[in-house]
């Protein structure tokens, strides 16, 4: 790989940190601490999002076809690197550019394309996805909520939990299950996908008071949601091949690591000037934390050169994703104990980094699953049915 920039990414990473000097405000930081899935956070994602779009850094990686301007991966983990080092002023509209609208544009309809890029492209567009369930967190396949089939859609009767950014959402990547008949598809050729509008009569949305930030997560719950026809993504059994490319591209679509790195280092910079960094055990400790920000970097590097060169996703994504959630937690753990001040207001960014440390292990399916899937498709070890377990 090679580990240099070329001057045209280099130019774009100048332009996008002079954007984010000139726009962020003064009292981001307090905005950031709130976390993305807050009221505070919210509104000035849609605020920040629409002068992303002036700029055209919002969808600059899409296609043109699609109003974007075709940039390469590494332009779009440029972007997501600067914005990420800075606290992720996108909120959770960053779901939008990274994997919603490649989901639309691989399987959805020219008429749902046209519905849902407009508010997207202009920063206006919140969604949620609707995966976990009560009794159905990383088993996906074993969802309950049902979608029945109705008169022009379905009617959706369940529940959803630990969904992001359901408060102010706008609209849910819900997944639901058709119920067998006549012998029919089950399990996970028997999943929909529906794009379901969070404003639609029997939806109601929980709040669940969390470390992570204000409204981050909540519970969903469905009451005879009525779903047009139209809004179901794909066609009825291959919910399980849209899913998988969504979190291809979700899994590395975050680059934690950036802002582990900004952290550790305004950290040191800080001990440094307080005369405490001379402790040995602490410089040991930040050099191992450094060490995962690193190669948790290099991952997902290696994630985007397969893009580059439009090869096939492997293993390496679950890989990528396992050794960012170690970044974090390395940066994090380092952090509560050599600087516990920073948690106690000395710090709002630190602060907000401690919060998405905290979720960096079951966002994007638990780290644990990462593993599984790394050691089936990494190290070819049999699975436990393999085994005879």
């Amino acid at each position: 790989m090679e580990f240099g920039w070329s001057d045209a990414h280099e130019a774009y990473r100048a332009k996008i940190t002079a954007f984010l000097k000139k726009t962020l405000p003064a009292d981001w930081d307090q905005i950031a601490l709130h976390g993305p899935g807050s009221d505070a956070q919210t509104d000035y994602s849609r605020h920040f999002c629409k002068l992303l779009n002036d700029e055209g850094m919002l969808i600059p990686h899409w296609p043109a076809e699609y109003g974007g301007e075709d940039l390469d991966p590494w332009q779009q983990y440029v972007l997501g690197e600067e914005l990420w080092a800075v606290g992720e002023p996108r909120g959770g509209q960053y779901m939008n550019v990274n994997w919603v609208g490649p989901v639309l544009m691989k399987y959805g309809t020219a008429a749902q394309r046209e519905k849902y890029f407009p508010p997207i492209k202009a920063g206006e567009a919140l969604w949620c996805q609707g995966f976990s369930e009560p009794s159905a967190g990383s088993d996906l396949a074993s969802l309950r909520t049902l979608a029945v089939p109705a008169d022009g859609g379905y009617r959706v009767t369940g529940a959803k939990v630990w969904t992001s950014y359901a408060g102010h959402a706008d609209r849910c990547f819900l997944l639901a299950r058709v119920p067998a008949r006549d012998g029919g598809p089950a399990g996970k050729a028997g999943i929909v996908i529906l794009l379901t509008d969070m404003a639609s009569p029997g939806i109601q949305v929980k709040q669940i008071p969390a470390l992570i930030g204000e409204g981050d997560i909540h519970e969903v719950f469905f009451d005879d949601v009525f779903v047009p026809a139209e809004d179901r993504l794909g066609a009825e059994g291959q919910a399980w091949e849209i899913i998988n490319y969504a979190l291809q591209n979700e899994r590395v679509g975050i680059p934690r690591y950036a802002f582990s790195r900004r952290i550790l280092d305004s950290t040191v910079a800080q001990l440094q000037e307080d005369g405490r960094f001379d402790d040995p055990v602490f410089q040991d400790r930040a050099g191992r934390a450094l060490a995962l920000t690193e190669a948790a970097r290099m991952l997902v590097y290696r994630v985007v050169d397969s893009r580059a060169h439009n090869l096939p996703p492997d293993a390496f994504g679950n890989l990528a994703r396992w050794a960012t959630v170690n970044s974090d937690n390395g940066v994090n753990n380092l952090l509560t104990e050599y600087r516990p001040e920073g948690l106690l207001g000395a710090d709002p960014m630190q602060q907000a980094h401690h919060q998405r440390a905290i979720a960096a292990g079951v966002a994007s399916g638990a780290a644990e699953i990462q593993l599984n899937l790394a050691a089936r498709r990494y190290l070819d070890l049999p699975s436990g049915e393999q085994r005879g377990l």
